[in-house]
C-alpha cells in the first residue's frame, strides 16, 4: 500500500517512518508537516493509507479529512484520547493510534487498513456485476445498412419469422435478418426466456399468465409444454 505521513512534529513522523518500515506492503511516498501541502499532493497523486495526526496548527486532522472528496483509508496517530467517538463517525478511518505508537499495536492496525480495502474491493465489484454497464444493455442491429442501438431491458418480445426475426420494443418494431438462437446468446439469461420454439420473451414485460400464453403489451405468446416449468420457476410467485 502506497502511504503518506502527516504530523507537524518530526520526531513523530520519524517514527512513524521506522514503523512502516517493518512492513513489506507499506511504501511511504512522502510525509507532511502539515495538511495544507498534503492536500496540494493529493490533489494530484493517489495513495491508499494516509498516516494522519489530529493536533495541527491552523488545519486539524477532521478539517483535512473534510476537504476530500474520496479519502482513502487512513489511520489517525495523536497523543489525544478524547478524539475516539468523533473519529470513527468518518468510514474512511479505520484505526486511532495514542501515541506513543507500539509496533504490535502498530500493525494491528495495518491489518485493519488491509482487511477494509479487501472489502471496499469486493463491495465494488459485486455493485458492478449486479449493476451492467451501459455496452452491457445494448445491442446494435443491422436495418439497411444502418446500425441502430437498442436498450435491450426495453425490449419485450423477439419472435421468429423464417430467416428473420421480428424484435419489438415499447416504442418500435424492427425486422432483423438473423435467428432466435444467434440473438439468444446476445440476450442477458436473468431477463430473457425462450418460451417457444418461435418466441423469446423478456420475462420482466409479462402482464399475465393464462393456461399456455402470457400477455405482454398487446401481444399473447404462446408457451410451449416443455417450457413453461422454467417460465414458472423464473417468476416471483406468491
Amino acid at each position: 500500500m502506497n502511504c503518506i505521513i502527516i504530523d507537524d512534529e518530526e520526531t513523530a513522523r520519524a517514527i512513524i517512518q521506522q514503523l512502516c518500515s517493518q512492513v513489506d506492503e507499506l511504501h511511504v511516498i512522502q510525509d507532511f508537516p502539515n495538511a495544507i501541502q498534503a492536500i496540494k499532493f493529493l490533489n494530484k497523486e493517489e495513495v491508499d493509507l494516509i498516516f494522519l495526526d489530529i493536533h495541527m496548527p491552523d488545519f486539524t486532522g477532521f478539517d483535512f479529512i473534510d476537504t476530500l472528496k474520496n479519502p482513502p483509508k487512513i489511520i489517525l496517530t495523536t497523543s489525544d484520547k478524547n478524539f475516539a467517538l468523533e473519529a470513527f463517525e468518518y468510514d474512511c478511518i479505520v484505526d486511532y493510534l495514542v501515541k506513543p505508537i507500539t509496533l504490535p499495536r502498530f500493525l494491528k492496525a495495518i491489518q485493519k487498513a488491509e482487511n477494509a480495502t479487501v472489502s471496499a474491493k469486493v463491495e465494488t465489484k459485486t455493485e458492478s456485476s449486479l449493476n451492467p454497464t451501459s455496452e452491457e444493455n445494448e445491442l446494435y442491429i443491422n436495418i439497411d445498412r444502418r446500425l441502430i442501438k437498442i436498450n435491450i431491458p426495453t425490449i419485450n418480445v423477439i419472435e421468429a419469422k423464417g430467416d428473420y426475426i421480428l424484435i419489438k420494443t415499447e416504442k418500435q418494431n424492427y425486422t432483423v435478418h438473423s435467428t432466435l438462437k444467434k440473438i439468444e446468446e446476445k440476450l442477458p439469461d436473468d431477463l430473457f426466456l425462450k418460451v417457444h420454439r418461435s418466441y423469446i420473451i423478456n420475462i420482466k414485460k409479462i402482464i399475465d399468465i393464462e393456461d399456455n400464453s402470457v400477455l405482454i403489451a398487446k401481444d399473447v405468446i404462446p408457451v410451449s409444454r416443455s417450457n413453461r416449468p422454467e417460465l414458472m420457476r423464473r417468476l416471483n410467485l406468491l
